[in-house]
């Protein structure tokens, strides 16, 4: 299934959930895109594809400034993983097409 298109995430963290939405497109295993929160957007880095598989990096600066790195399945219409926050740990991630 391509990761193309909208999607509207939930992340779960010891803060409450945080919804942002992802915008990808992918070419030849490389995943590019946008994800943004609150109005504010961001350009994804190091994005990857392989199959059903997505991985990304994303720089935020709210709640404090840090560097998330998801990877994650796509299953149809559905996404899921992790957000690896470095000295935080990793928070669980699911979603849908928008």
């Amino acid at each position: 299934m391509s990761a193309d298109g909208s999607w509207n995430i939930a992340i779960e963290t010891p803060m409450g959930t945080r919804q942002t939405t992802c915008s990808f497109k992918s070419a030849g295993g490389k995943l590019t895109g946008t994800q943004s929160e609150g109005g504010d957007s961001t350009e994804i880095t190091d994005g990857t594809v392989n199959g059903d598989e997505v991985a990304w990096k994303v720089a935020i600066a709210k709640p404090m400034p840090m560097t998330l790195a998801f990877s994650g399945k796509i299953e149809g219409d559905n996404i899921s993983g992790s957000a690896d926050t470095g000295m935080f740990g990793s928070f669980s991630f699911s979603g849908a097409r928008a």
